[in-house]
C-alpha cells in the first residue's frame, strides 16, 4: 500500500487549475485559430488587427510544470515561458527563426526540402529514438522539459514516445521514491492527453500496465487503470487482460478465479472474455484456460491474431482436442481455408518436443482429416520454421511440395534457404537449392549467385564457383569483383597461390575491376618482395583508393619478410595521408612484430597508443600476452586483461591468464578470474579452462600433483564448480606419472563427490596408476570392475600387464642384481 498512499500524495499536490497555469487556456470556449505560414507559438498573435488568438497547445504549457505549478528553468538557462526555441518538427514553415543565429538560411532551406520527401516516412520511429535517446542521456524530467520547448504540437506518437521515457527510467531506477516519482511524470500526460481530447489507447497505457505486471505493482495497477476506465470506457476489455495477467503473476489464485468465475456466471462474453483466454494462453494456468476454452465461443473471437495466439498456446499445452474442435467449429462458420491452415500451422509448430518433421506430419494430417487444402501461405510459413531451425532438407521437401500444388516459391524463399544452407553447414546442399530455384523458373540476380558463389568456394568446390560464374551469362547478368574477389580468396586460404593469381589473370582478361579487396589479397600472398613491390605500384598507378585493408596486407607483407622499418614507414605515411583508420593500422604492426617476435618494437608501440589515447584492438592486445607470459608478469597480464571489453576476445585471454597462474602456481589469482568468468554466465567455458589446466597439469615435468589437487579443492570451495570427468582422468593421468598411489586414490574419491559414475575408462585409469605404483592386490581388485567382453579393453589390460605388471617388477629386480654383481666382480 506504500506505492498508493506515495502516489495519491503527489497526485494531491496538483493545482486544481492544472491545465489552465500555463499561457495556453486548453479549454476556451473558441477553438484556436492557426496563422498559415507561421510557426506555433504559446504567445498571443493577431491577425489583421482582430482580437488575440492562442495557438495549440505544446508539451510546455503541461508537461513541464513542477507540481507546484511554478514553471521550470531550461536546460539553456531560459525561462519557459520565453518560447524562443520555437522550432517546427514538420510541415512547411516561412516564418523567421529566432534565436537560432547560427543556422543559415540555405541549410534550414535543405531541411525543409528533405522533410517533405523523408520525414512523412521516418518520423515516427525516428521520434521514439530521439525521445528514448534523451531519456537516457538525461533525467525523465530534463527529457519533457527539453521536448517542452521545441514547440512541436503534442500529438498521441509524442506523447506515447514520452510515457515510455518514464517507464523506461522507472525501470532503471533502484529507489522506491524515485520510480513513483517517474510514475506520476507518466500520470501528468494522462491528464495531459484527456485535456486536450487525446484519447488514452492502448498504445499509450499498455507499456505502462505490463510494467506494472512486470513489477506486481498491485496498487499502481488499480490506481492507473481507473484512470484510463474515465478516460476511455472502451477500453474496459483491454485492461481486463493486463489484469489477468497481473494476478497470475503475483499469484494471487482466489482472483485469477474470480475473473473466470465472472465469465461463467453472468455470461460476459466477447471481448473481455477473449481478453482473459488470452491472458491465461500467455500465463501458467491450464486448469482456468481449459475451463475458459469450454465456455468459449471461438467463432466471435474479433481477431485473427487472437485465433492464431490461441492455436499456438493450444499446441503448447498439447491440447489436441479443443484445437479439432475449434477447427470444426469455425469450418462451420465458414471460416475460409487460407484462415483455417494457417491456424493448423500455428498449432503444429507450436507442440513443444517436436523435430520439424513431426511438426510437418502433425500439419499435414490435420489438413487431411478436415478436408482443408494447405494455403500457399501456410506453407511459406511452414518453409520459414524450418530455414529457422536449419532443417534444409526439410525445407526442400516443403519446396517440392508447394511446386506439386502449383505454389511457386520466391526468389526471396531461396535465399532463406542458402542463409540456412550456410548456417547449417551442409555446404554440398547449395546445388540442390540452386536446381529447384531453375526448376521453379525462378530467375536468379547477381545476389543469389553471390550466396552460391561463396558456399562453393567455402566447400573449396573452385570449379563450381566458376561454373556459376558462366551460368550467369545465360540470365544476362555479369560475373562481379565480389565474386571473383571471393573465389581468390579461397585459392588464398589453401595456400594455392598460383590458384589465386590465375583468378587475377582472369578477371584482368574478362576487364573485371580490382578494387582495394582484390590487391589486399594479393599483397598478402606475395612470395617475395620484388611481388609486393610490384602490385604496391600497380595500385599507385591506379584510380583505386588504398584503403584500411590494402594498408594491412602492406604491413603484413613486410613483417613476413622482415622488413620492419618499411612496415613502421606505411604507418607513419597514413598518420599524414589518412589519420582516420590509423588506430587499426597501428594494431595490426603491433600484432605483426609480435607475432613474429619483435617483442620490444611492439611493446614500445603499444606503450606510445596508450600514452596518446590511441585504442589497441582487442587482437593486437592478444598478440602481447605470449610475450609476457615468458616474461613471467602476472601484473601486465591482468593490466591487459582489462583493455578486452570484447567478450570473445576476453575469454581467449582470461583463459591464457588462468593457464598462466595455474602453471606459476598463483592459484588465487586463478580462482578469482574462475568467478569472474562465472559471473559472466560463461559456465561451459570455465568448464573450458578448468579442463584445459588440468591437462596442462598431467602433462608437466614432474607432474603437478599437489597443484592439481589445490587448485581442484579451490575450484569447488570457493568458484563453486564440480569437476568434470575430463579434468579427473587428467589427474589420475598426472598421478600416474608421478608414481603417486596416495593421491590417486583421493581423486578417485572426487568421481563419486562430482556424482560421476565410474565407467570402463575410469576403473582402466586408475588399473594403470596401480600397477605402475606396484600395488598390484589392489589392481586385481579394482581388474574384477571392468568388463572384458571388448577386444580392445582386453587389448590395453594385456599391454598394461606387460609393462607394468609383476613379472616386469621380477625382471626388472633381476636385471638390477646381475648389474650390482657385475659391478661388484669389476671392483674385485
Amino acid at each position: 500500500m506504500r506505492g498508493l498512499r506515495k502516489l495519491n500524495s503527489l497526485f494531491t499536490k496538483i493545482p486544481k487549475n492544472f491545465a489552465r497555469n500555463s499561457d495556453v487556456n486548453a479549454t476556451t470556449a473558441e477553438k484556436p485559430t492557426l496563422v498559415k505560414g507561421k510557426s506555433p507559438s504559446t504567445k498571443p498573435q493577431v491577425v489583421d488587427g482582430s482580437k488575440e488568438i492562442t495557438d495549440p497547445p505544446s508539451i510546455t504549457s503541461v508537461l513541464i510544470r513542477s507540481r507546484d505549478g511554478a514553471a521550470h528553468t531550461d536546460l539553456l538557462g531560459l525561462d519557459t515561458q520565453e518560447q524562443d526555441l520555437e522550432i517546427p518538427w514538420g510541415g512547411e514553415y516561412k516564418g523567421p527563426i529566432k534565436s537560432l543565429h547560427y543556422l543559415q538560411n540555405r541549410k534550414y532551406m535543405t531541411r525543409e526540402r528533405k522533410q517533405k520527401i523523408v520525414y512523412k516516412n521516418t518520423k515516427t520511429h525516428r521520434l521514439a529514438e530521439i525521445v528514448d535517446s534523451c531519456g537516457d542521456k538525461l533525467s525523465a524530467d530534463d527529457a519533457l522539459g527539453m521536448f517542452g520547448k521545441l514547440g512541436r504540437q503534442t500529438g498521441l506518437k509524442e506523447y506515447n514516445a514520452l510515457v515510455q521515457v518514464c517507464i523506461n527510467s522507472a525501470r532503471k531506477s533502484f529507489d522506491e521514491d524515485e520510480s513513483l516519482q517517474h510514475i506520476y511524470n507518466a500520470y501528468q500526460i494522462f491528464r495531459a492527453m484527456k485535456e486536450h481530447g487525446v484519447q488514452i489507447k492502448e498504445t499509450t497505457y499498455g507499456p505502462l500496465l505490463r510494467y506494472f505486471v512486470e513489477t506486481g505493482a498491485v496498487d499502481e495497477f488499480d490506481f492507473f487503470s481507473k484512470v484510463i476506465a474515465e478516460a476511455n470506457p472502451g477500453a474496459f476489455s483491454r485492461v481486463g487482460y493486463y489484469e489477468m495477467l497481473l494476478w497470475a503473476k503475483v499469484g494471487n489464485e482466489d482472483k485469477v478465479q474470480e475473473l473466470c468465475n465472472s465469465v461463467g456466471a453472468d455470461n460476459i462474453g466477447g471481448e473481455l472474455t477473449e481478453s482473459y483466454l488470452l491472458a491465461l494462453c500467455e500465463s501458467d494456468r491450464n486448469e482456468q484456460l481449459v475451463k475458459l476454452l469450454s465456455v468459449i465461443d471461438v467463432t466471435k473471437v474479433s481477431s485473427q491474431g487472437y485465433l492464431s495466439n490461441i492455436f499456438k498456446s493450444l499446441g503448447k499445452r498439447k491440447l489436441k482436442i479443443f484445437a479439432e474442435k475449434f477447427i470444426l467449429a469455425l469450418k462451420a462458420s465458414e471460416a475460409t481455408e487460407e484462415k483455417l491452415s494457417h491456424f493448423i500451422y500455428s498449432y503444429a509448430v507450436s507442440i513443444p518436443v517436436l523435430v520439424v518433421e513431426d511438426a510437418i506430419s502433425e500439419f499435414e494430417k490435420l489438413h487431411e482429416k478436415f478436408y482443408i487444402p494447405p494455403s500457399s501461405l501456410s506453407y511459406v510459413e511452414l518453409f520459414k520454421y524450418c530455414c529457422k531451425f536449419r532443417e534444409v532438407h526439410a525445407a526442400l521437401d516443403i519446396v517440392d511440395k508447394m511446386h506439386e500444388l502449383d505454389f511457386n516459391a520466391s526468389l526471396e524463399n531461396f535465399h532463406q534457404l542458402l542463409d540456412a544452407v550456410e548456417e547449417s553447414r551442409e555446404l554440398d546442399l547449395v546445388r540442390p537449392v540452386y536446381s529447384r530455384i531453375r526448376y521453379h523458373n525462378q530467375k536468379p540476380t547477381s545476389e543469389t549467385f553471390r550466396r552460391m558463389v561463396i558456399l562453393l568456394v567455402r566447400m573449396k568446390d573452385f570449379e563450381g564457383a566458376y561454373s556459376m560464374l558462366s551460368d550467369m551469362k545465360e540470365f544476362g547478368l555479369n560475373p562481379t569483383t565480389v565474386m571473383y574477389n571471393s573465389i581468390m580468396a579461397g585459392y588464398f586460404r589453401e595456400k594455392n597461390i598460383r590458384g589465386g593469381l590465375m583468378v587475377l589473370d582472369q578477371m584482368k582478361k574478362a576487364e573485371i575491376k580490382l578494387d582495394c579487396l582484390t590487391y589486399s589479397h594479393i599483397i598478402a600472398n606475395c612470395e617475395c618482395d620484388e611481388d609486393l613491390v610490384k602490385y604496391y605500384k600497380e595500385i599507385q598507378s591506379s584510380d583505386i583508393h588504398r584503403t584500411k585493408p590494402v594498408y594491412m596486407a602492406t604491413i603484413n607483407a613486410h613483417v613476413k619478410f622482415g622488413q620492419f622499418d618499411k612496415a613502421k614507414k606505411v604507418v607513419a605515411d597514413l598518420a599524414l595521408s589518412s589519420p582516420r583508420c590509423i588506430n587499426e593500422v597501428k594494431s595490426v604492426l603491433l600484432s605483426a612484430l609480435a607475432s613474429h617476435g619483435q617483442f620490444s618494437d611492439a611493446l614500445e608501440l603499444y606503450q606510445e597508443m596508450k600514452q596518446t589515447g590511441s585504442r589497441v584492438e582487442p587482437k593486437a592486445i592478444l598478440s602481447l600476452f605470449d610475450y609476457f607470459q615468458s616474461e613471467g608478469k602476472l601484473d601486465i597480464l591482468m593490466e591487459l586483461l582489462g583493455e578486452l571489453s570484447d567478450p570473445d576476445y576476453w575469454f581467449c585471454g582470461c583463459e591464457r591468464v588462468i593457464l598462466y597462474c595455474v602453471r606459476h602456481n598463483h592459484l588465487s589469482s586463478a580462482v578469482d578470474l574462475l568467478k569472474k568468468l562465472k559471473d559472466k554466465d560463461e559456465l561451459s567455458s570455465s568448464y573450458a579452462v578448468v579442463n584445459q589446466a588440468f591437462a596442462y597439469l598431467s602433462e608437466a615435468e614432474p607432474p603437478a600433483v599437489e597443484v592439481g589437487l589445490n587448485f581442484l579443492r579451490a575450484i569447488e570451495e570457493e568458484v563453486g564448480l564440480h569437476p568434470s570427468r575430463t579434468s579427473l582422468d587428467f589427474l589420475l593421468s598426472a598421478c600416474a606419472s608421478a608414481k603417486d598411489a596416495k593421491r590417486a586414490w583421493l581423486i578417485w574419491e572426487e568421481y563419486q563427490k562430482a556424482g560421476l559414475v565410474y565407467n570402463v575408462l575410469s576403473y582402466l585409469r586408475m588399473y594403470q596408476v596401480l600397477l605402475i605404483c606396484r600395488e598390484f592386490e589392489a589392481a586385481n581388485d579394482m581388474l574384477k570392475n571392468i568388463a572384458t567382453d571388448d577386444p580392445h579393453v582386453r587389448c590395453i589390460i594385456k599391454r598394461s600387464v606387460a609393462i607394468f605388471g609383476p613379472s616386469k617388477c621380477k625382471s626388472s629386480k633381476k636385471k638390477k642384481k646381475q648389474k650390482k654383481k657385475k659391478n661388484i666382480e669389476s671392483v674385485m
